[in-house]
């Protein structure tokens, strides 16, 4: 009996995605449930596997092709005997001298390695993000899309002009289109302000063990930020707000994107109602939707909504930006490196750990003085933490 391999139901929001490379050729026997290729969305990466045991039968979309939901991409043949054997251990091995057993391809798992094998790579150059060094299927997307002129060469090939062209990825496709479209959409403006980061980074420092014993959660600055947005968003219910065509909606919960980077791009996955979490439910879900983003897990529930974003530039660097409101939302807070400078206080010149904010606004519903004001809010709760515990 043939079954058809089909694209699994996809969000209303995404309209196509793109397969990446099959895991199997036609006439390969395969499993029930054994990966035959990945599903590349706007959002996520799908896995996408036998609904049989079998044979592959026939493949009807090849490597990179465009495909929707439930379309057809391959059949498999549920009586058939393979007439493709599957590569043994040393054909499976590339011819190359690097690519002997080694502690490094000792770390990858069966799919990991049949993916470098696939495309020839030197595991030996392919940086490993997880754990002890271990190389995930993201490192290895990663690997392929850097610049050709950034790979290993061999000694004589140093300083040859290079060129290598690559795809678009759906997620950075659809990146962009979503962040010009609100360059031409909304009326952006930015304010900024500064905060004085040491009562945060005393009480932090005060708690921190103690926490983490207690909560099982590191305690970063990310839950004083989302408590200081969720406090401010709640005192100006304007910034929480969203155009719908000719109205305003608003809302009466605080859905926070947190801006988190992974080796396909930048996500935001959403903190939803922030407003009834602890500190420590926030730490607990912004270290597990940063886990999930390295292993591209995520799923698209977590990248769906959001009333509001929150992106950290300064874990790269960044002293100051103006980020880019991240549609249908209104708002966005731009968080930046912390560096101490000297200020006055009380007469005194001391240093202080300073961090410079921005808070990117659609004019078009939200008044400079409502932008200005939730900005200060935000520095005022986080020079002053505790007023965020006893929520004055």
């Amino acid at each position: 009996m043939q079954v058809e391999v089909k694209i699994p139901p996809l969000s209303e929001s995404i309209s196509e995605a793109a397969l990446m490379t099959w895991r199997k050729k036609p006439g390969e026997a395969v499993k029930r449930d054994e990966l035959l290729i990945e599903l590349e969305t706007d959002k996520v990466v799908l896995e996408i596997t036998a609904p049989n045991d079998g044979v592959l039968s026939a493949i009807k979309k090849g490597d990179g092709e465009k495909v929707t939901a439930n379309e057809v991409v391959a059949t498999i043949d549920t009586e058939g005997k393979a007439s493709v054997a599957a590569p043994t251990k040393a054909e499976a091995t590339p011819k190359m001298e690097t690519a002997a057993s080694t502690p490094q391809t000792d770390k990858q798992s069966p799919a990991v390695r049949k993916m470098i094998e696939e495309k020839a790579l030197n595991p030996l150059t392919i940086a490993g993000s997880g754990k002890g060094g271990r190389i995930t299927k993201g490192d290895v997307l990663e690997h392929l899309q850097r610049p050709a002129t950034s790979a290993v060469t061999p000694p004589h090939e140093r300083g040859a002009r290079q060129e290598k062209r690559v795809a678009i990825t759906p997620l950075r496709a659809r990146v962009a289109e979503r962040l010009k479209n609100a360059q031409n959409t909304a009326a952006i403006l930015t304010t900024f302000n500064e905060v004085n980061m040491h009562p945060v980074m005393e009480l932090r420092n005060r708690y921190k063990e103690q926490f983490e014993k207690q909560h099982g959660a590191k305690l970063g600055f990310m839950s004083f930020f989302t408590q200081a947005v969720v406090a401010a968003l709640q005192k100006f219910p304007i910034v929480n707000a969203s155009i719908d065509n000719d109205a305003i909606v608003y809302h009466d919960y605080c859905d926070i994107g947190v801006a988190v980077s992974s080796s396909r791009g930048l996500v935001v996955p959403i903190v939803r109602n922030a407003e009834t979490l602890s500190f420590a439910d926030i730490e607990k879900t912004i270290a597990d939707f940063g886990a999930r983003a390295r292993d591209n897990k995520l799923t698209m529930d977590d990248l769906t909504g959001g009333t509001f974003s929150i992106s950290n530039g300064g874990v790269f660097g960044s002293l100051l930006s103006t980020p880019i409101i991240n549609p249908p939302q209104s708002a966005i807070l731009g968080m930046h490196k912390i560096q101490e400078r000297p200020i006055a206080e009380q007469g005194q010149v001391v240093i202080r750990p300073i961090m410079y904010v921005a808070l990117s606004y659609d004019h078009r519903i939200i008044d400079g003085r409502d932008a200005v004001s939730f900005l200060v809010t935000i520095k005022d709760l986080l020079e002053d933490p505790a007023r965020m515990l006893l929520k004055v």
